[in-house]
């Protein structure tokens, strides 16, 4: 089997591969409050859902799988790349048209700010940019 180089971009064709994944939502929570949306599998022994009746919603499964080309790549052709500080970005310096950052959920405000200013220094995309951050502080 050919292996898929990570270096190379994806093209614009090879992106719409990415099949439309149906919102899985655990059974029955449409209709109870204390039931949650999140996923989890029917275990019943009479369970039409678990059983895939015609008329239940679409069950978790191997089929839905993303190509291993465009797995893990943002809508825009770029892959994701996790940072946490300022010596992750540089980095990317050399790989700014291939990738692009994602800063850490766990990075606060002040840092983040500054990954931000830096990013746009270095011409690095940043998908969450805006993210937890205050209007007046972005500004």
């Amino acid at each position: 089997m050919a292996r898929v180089g990570v270096n190379r971009t994806v093209t614009r064709k090879e992106l719409k591969k990415k099949k439309h994944v149906p919102h899985f939502k655990r059974y029955q929570s449409w209709r109870h409050v204390r039931v949650s949306e999140s996923w989890r599998k029917p275990h019943g022994i009479d369970s039409a859902f678990r059983r895939r009746f015609k008329g239940y919603p679409a069950m978790v499964g191997i089929g839905y799988k993303q190509p291993k080309n465009v797995r893990h790549v943002h809508p825009d052709g770029k892959r994701q790349f996790l940072v946490h500080n300022l010596k992750d970005l540089e980095v990317l310096l050399m790989y700014n048209k291939k990738y692009a950052a994602v800063i850490g959920h766990s990075v606060g405000a002040r840092k983040r700010k500054s990954i931000v200013t830096r990013a746009k220094e270095l011409q690095i995309k940043v998908t969450n940019a805006n993210a937890r951050l205050r209007a007046e502080e972005h500004e």
